[in-house]
């Protein structure tokens, strides 16, 4: 079984942080989006780079691609689509309680729950090492918790790092 490569959006996908330096880095596109929740005025605008997409396909053949995202599946209709990308699986959050575990961000212990036991690979710009000790502290299965700096969003390296974890819990190895 593959491991789980669970995605954020804003930060990972969306590098909003580069918008409040009003910029948009190369290679991405300004998208305004209206998803649930979105009470204000204006549309919401999200900076998406179609790399991404490609990107996250090519991974696909080693990991089950999930949406771990306030989002929800909501990320199936204003990113998936912009990315490339087929419909995925979401994490469905209970809510956004403020009683995280030990000072944790308060999706980790969901994101725990959610794999169940199978390695999985998170990426998000708000996990610490707060969060990557309390893994290891639940006897989750092995895990990479891979922060994103939100303003430039996932890069190259990224995507080789999380190549090579997953290659290194592949079952065929010798």
């Amino acid at each position: 079984m593959k491991p789980l490569l669970l995605i954020d959006i804003d930060g990972p996908l969306n590098p909003y942080a580069a918008l409040m330096l009003r910029r948009v880095p190369v290679g991405y596109a300004l998208y305004l989006t209206r998803p649930a929740g979105w009470d204000y005025g204006s549309p919401l605008p999200v900076l998406l780079n179609p790399d991404h997409g490609r990107s996250l396909l090519a991974l696909a053949g080693r990991y089950e691609l999930v949406w771990a995202t306030t989002w929800k599946d909501e990320a199936n209709r204003w990113i998936g689509p912009r990315l490339g990308l087929p419909p995925l699986p979401y994490i469905d959050w209970p809510s956004m309680p403020d009683d995280a575990p030990a000072g944790t961000y308060w999706k980790t212990r969901y994101v725990v729950e959610y794999a169940a036991g199978r390695p999985f690979a998170w990426v998000d710009d708000e996990v610490t090492e707060q969060d990557r000790e309390w893994v290891r502290e639940q006897g989750a299965a092995e895990a990479l918790l891979l922060w994103i700096d939100p303003r430039t969003g996932l890069l190259a390296d990224d995507f080789e790092e999380l190549a090579a974890w997953a290659d290194d819990r592949r079952d065929d190895r010798p």
